[in-house]
């Protein structure tokens, strides 16, 4: 048997030979490309800048992808594998989990392990992930994080097209004379693609751009029309347009005839539900005027694309929203043109390559599914011995089985699953109750890994090789930048090495991440030649790249065949789709409102995101200061009216719950927030917040097609969180066991900061200040000021004359200025009235206070901007770029800085 340890190839241990390197961002499905330079391999420091020559930003980066090169630090890192908190060798932690999951399965079955996988994992990855467990082990327990944002728009794909067919290109976006943005603030999650449409419309004024989004998001920006729908209402519309439509005779008849099938069924379900703007309105809670210019901008506008997100996904009925919308340009033939389509905008870096190896549990690889003769096929393939015959558990459904006991072995990779998925308190229990637990990851300490038995150390971003598939079916290389720290190794070297360890040694004998690429091409043309047409899914065209060709690999779109070397960029253009008589499917949609309705006990509903500058669990982008900035603190955003019903003043600490959970947030007033309806982000951990998980409260309803939960709609209500005192603590250490109910960490350039809450009074300030942050081996200096009357409490102190610490506490909110209290951490020295002026809360003289940071890619600040205004008679956002950079980099700041100018 080969050993763990087999020496790799240069594959995974070489450092990269050039000191100018492409690769791709590790966020979002935009995909976009990055040149990276390395300016010192062992300091580990790299500059990013955006790829000029990239397809999918042509050099745009957003804020995120700009301060890459900041997190590529070792200080959170996993470096070395773990069992039960000791460190071991690769061959002992290996053959733990390999005697583990073996003895389980000859004791219950395969159907007793699990594998829960990443976005974030390279195609190679997930394809021995899934080869692994779906063709060795013999079951199809491996489901990815994906399920969560781009399941719906798969199960509406297939529906529709018979295969997961993502139809259009970015180019279509440049194209289009009416772009649809549906259940996305793409300003902040696909802000490359936001400013690519901002760009598209300086450049034709014909194009128009319509929001459809309860809340008014920075997307609204470029809007011609903000459709604020009421939440889980998307159906009514688009029923609704289907209705206006047929009425106004504006449909495709012959595209209709020739190449679809449904019709009648989806128009005779579409004019009992939403016969007209009317009805649409009672359903919507729209206007009726500004639903006709809505229909009416698309009966009169050909190039329409339709671009659509979480917010139409994660839904109990996704699946039906994603057919409503695809339904419309079916029915007018807007589809497999330039300039129009549906088109999905997949959240995260891989999503798209996971589901072209079968990483969701109801597939199989290359998009095939269980049908018999796709199993056969995929058996031979592989060579298996142990085929899964049938699909496995969906994510919410497999950690419900954690949790009942039936899965009892579970390898959690490249995912945080404790804080993402819904009802997160029972999926912690779910973990904390299982027999076996791996978890292999790059940090060491997440909510996840904190309830792991064995940790496997994997690379991150910057170390990885491999590729990555976007929105736009557009496969990119991704390079590795720097050496393996430590013993982290690839995420597909793992699970080769397992399988080995697990006796499938001759179909897991790959040296480098190519050798895997290359099956997969392979695998993705077998048996599905141009004249059999079975699958969309072909690039087989790459199946005999060499090594030298793989590395050198440009960005195409898939299908890449024999007769389409350099890849695709539109499909359908025939007009023959993957189903059995290669005609297209309108399904019939009968709308139905959310599963769990508000009640009277929770009237509002709960709606989750993203925000502009943080990622997922903030395990990476946490690492870069300048992103902590613009939101530093878990949120959340009511409409005043609301507000004000509910007792809660801006910057105050509201307590949210639902019938799951309960969390804390700083209240955000916003008129752009629908009524009734709140707005929690998703980033925070229990790393990171002490009670600033929203996980815990979401809804674990699940759509019963796509199995994609429920996380834009809960059943929720606000309260006051009844603090007897706020605080804001400041330190160049990182410091551990602060003594608050509310605590919050930040992390800054030269400082660690700590928001901070009580419900009780300590008895002695000083005391409980000095036993937070004093650290006794250093000498320093201690000054304090306490108003007990007021409830005032403020203290520094000063090592060598440099600020160490500070602590401000007061009886509300209302507490000096972040900004101001941050940049007091790169001052040299403190005179005497510098420290008065620091106890009494007052900026220093000639100290700048820039004010709440606008722009994460420059690090300005609205006080900043303000001054530059008044000083230099600024009017426009050019002009402000001009002046103080805000804004020229991925745009993201500029809707904010729009009000700036207009306050």
């Amino acid at each position: 048997m080969t050993t763990a340890l087999d020496a790799l190839t240069s594959d995974a241990s070489a450092p990269a030979s050039s000191s100018n390197i492409h690769t791709t961002c590790a966020y979002c499905g935009v995909g976009c490309g990055i040149t990276a330079t390395l300016n010192d391999t062992a300091e580990r420091r790299v500059r990013i800048q955006g790829d000029q020559a990239h397809p999918a930003n042509f050099g745009r980066l957003c804020s995120k992808g700009t301060a890459l090169g900041d997190t590529l630090g070792l200080r959170e890192r996993l470096l070395h594998p773990e069992i039960r908190g000791s460190q071991v060798s690769w061959e002992a932690a290996l053959r733990e989990v390999a005697e583990r999951f073996q003895a389980v399965i000859d004791e219950h079955g395969p159907d007793a392990v699990a594998f829960y996988v990443s976005g974030q994992l390279l195609t190679e990855d997930y394809y021995v992930a899934n080869k692994l467990m779906k063709g060795f082990i013999g079951s199809a327990n491996i489901d990815t994080n994906s399920r969560l944002c781009m399941s719906s728009s798969v199960a509406g794909h297939k529906r529709a097209f018979g295969t997961d067919s993502v139809p259009g290109c970015y180019e279509d976006l440049e194209l289009a004379d009416l772009i649809i943005l549906t259940g996305s603030n793409t300003a902040w999650c696909h802000p490359v693609l936001f400013q690519r449409i901002r760009a598209a419309k300086a450049v034709n004024p014909n194009l128009k751009v319509v929001v459809l989004d309860p809340r008014r998001t920075a997307t609204c920006d470029i809007a011609d029309l903000h459709l604020p729908l009421r939440p889980g209402s998307d159906t009514w519309l688009f029923n609704g347009l289907l209705s206006f439509l047929a009425t106004e005779n504006q449909l495709d008849w012959t595209f209709l005839e020739r190449h679809t099938e449904g019709f009648q069924d989806a128009l005779a379900a579409a004019r009992e539900t939403a016969p007209d703007a009317t009805h649409v309105a009672e359903h919507t809670g729209l206007d009726v005027e500004a639903i006709t210019s809505f229909y009416q901008w698309f009966r009169d506008t050909e190039k329409v694309v339709t671009c659509y997100s979480q917010g139409v996904n994660q839904s109990s009925a996704g699946t039906d929203k994603v057919n409503s919308l695809i339904n419309c340009h079916l029915a007018t033939g807007r589809i497999g043109r330039p300039g129009m389509g549906p088109f999905s905008l997949t959240g995260q870096p891989n999503a798209m390559g996971g589901r072209e190896v079968g990483g969701l549990a109801n597939q199989l690889a290359a998009h095939m599914d269980f049908a018999p003769e796709d199993i056969d096929r995929v058996g031979r393939f592989w060579q298996a011995p142990n085929m899964a015959t049938k699909p496995g558990l969906k994510t919410v459904d497999l950690f419900e089985a954690v949790y009942e006991g039936r899965v009892k072995a579970v390898w959690i990779m490249a995912t945080n699953p404790v804080v993402s998925l819904p009802d997160a308190d029972r999926v912690k229990q779910a973990l904390a109750r299982c027999e076996f637990v791996v978890v292999s990851d790059c940090v060491r300490h997440t909510d996840t890994t904190e309830l792991a038995h064995v940790l496997l150390p994997a690379l991150g971003w910057g170390e990885k090789d491999g590729t990555v598939t976007n929105s736009e079916r557009r496969i990119s290389r991704q390079c590795r930048l720097l050496p393996p720290p430590g013993e982290a190794r690839p995420d597909w070297w793992i699970i080769t090495q397992l399988a080995r360890w697990m006796g499938f040694t001759e179909a897991f004998a790959y040296k480098c991440a190519r050798d895997i690429f290359i099956e997969h091409a392979a695998l993705s043309g077998f048996e599905n030649t141009p004249a059999q047409r079975l699958r969309d899914f072909d690039i087989s065209g790459l199946a005999h790249l060499s090594p030298a060709e793989y590395d050198a690999l440009q960005p195409l779109q898939w299908p890449v065949t024999a007769d389409a070397p350099l890849g695709t960029a539109r499909l359908f253009t025939d007009q023959r789709y993957f189903t059995p008589n290669g005609k297209a499917r309108l399904v019939a949609i009968t709308p139905r409102p959310p599963v769990n309705p508000l009640t009277a006990t929770f009237p509002l509903s709960l709606n989750t995101g993203r925000i502009r500058d943080q990622w997922h669990t903030m395990s990476r982008t946490g690492l870069a200061s300048q992103l902590n900035e613009h939101r530093s603190e878990p949120f959340v955003e009511v409409h005043p009216e609301d507000a004000k019903q509910w007792g809660l003043r801006p910057g105050e600490i509201a307590v949210v719950s639902s019938p799951h959970g309960r969390m804390l947030a700083r209240m955000e007033e916003s008129s752009e927030q629908l009524r009734g309806s709140i707005f929690v982000p998703i980033h925070w951990t229990a790393q990171l917040s002490s009670q600033g998980r929203i996980g815990p409260l979401v809804n674990p309803v699940t759509d019963p097609v796509s199995g994609q939960p429920e996380l834009k709609f809960t059943p929720a209500r606000l309260d006051r969180y009844e603090a007897a005192w706020h605080g804001v603590l400041l330190s160049r250490r990182a410091l551990g066991g602060l003594d608050a109910d509310y605590l919050v960490k930040v992390r800054g350039q030269y400082f660690h900061r700590y928001e901070l809450a009580g419900e009780q009074l300590p008895e002695d300030w000083g005391g409980w200040a000095r036993q937070m942050v004093c650290d006794d081996a250093t000498s320093s200096e201690w000054v304090e000021y306490e108003d007990r009357s007021a409830g005032k409490y403020r203290a520094a102190r000063f090592v060598q004359d440099q600020l160490e610490s500070c602590l401000f506490v007061a009886p509300t909110p209302e507490l000096p200025e972040r900004a101001w209290l941050s940049s007091l951490f790169t001052q040299t020295e403190f005179t005497p009235q510098d420290r008065t002026q620091l106890l009494a809360g007052r900026a220093l003289d000639g100290a700048p206070d820039c004010g709440k940071t606008i722009c994460a890619c420059f690090g300005v600040g609205e006080n900043s901007i303000r001054d530059a205004i008044k000083a230099q008679g600024l009017a426009t956002v050019e002009a402000i770029g001009q002046c103080l950079n805000a804004g020229t980099n991925c745009g993201s700041c500029i809707p904010e800085l729009k009000k700036i100018l207009a306050g």
